[in-house]
């Protein structure tokens, strides 16, 4: 299946727990001020990749602890991003994704729902410069959640994740 990515990050040691595949999609409607990646904004941006490949990356490297879904925004293409979810947990590996949309939004749309299905963490919310730390491991702002979907699913309400 095609994917649109800004580009791929080996062994990233920011983008959640331990090392990490860092999957950079391409395309964000949210576009906070002082993003981090403000190149992966543009719908058109990045290039084209296969799922088949990033799974033979991921699969390739026996040091990865997980993969992270980042952006732009994964909820964006949210069907290539389960298969890769999917195919990282028949690997044994757990699955992180961040999104400006709030968790609660990205359950009224099947695709996205289905995408979340697959995650173990997200972290959700915009990135608001008003609100920027330093002080919250794998966020950039105060208003963002590091959210344990598993739990938050079987109880049907946010449960969110001690980091």
């Amino acid at each position: 299946m095609k994917i649109r990515i800004a580009g791929l990050v080996n062994d990233s040691i920011v983008d959640g727990p331990g090392f990490r595949l860092a999957i950079f999609t391409q395309g964000c409607p949210h576009a906070c001020p002082g993003c981090h990646n403000p190149q992966t904004h543009a719908f058109d941006g990045g290039q084209d990749a296969d799922t088949d490949g990033i799974i033979a990356q991921f699969r390739a490297n026996p040091l990865l602890d997980g993969i992270t879904l980042t952006g732009g925004d994964p909820f964006c293409q949210p069907e290539p991003c389960a298969v890769l979810a999917r195919a990282a947990h028949e690997s044994g590996l757990n699955v992180w994704a961040y999104t400006g949309y709030l968790y609660e939004e990205t359950q009224k749309d099947p695709a996205m729902r289905a995408l979340l299905d697959e995650l173990d963490v997200l972290i959700d919310g915009p990135f608001l410069l008003a609100e920027r730390t330093l002080d919250m491991r794998f966020r950039g702002s105060k208003n963002q959640r590091a959210i344990d979907v598993p739990a938050s699913l079987q109880s049907g309400e946010v449960v969110e994740k001690e980091i």
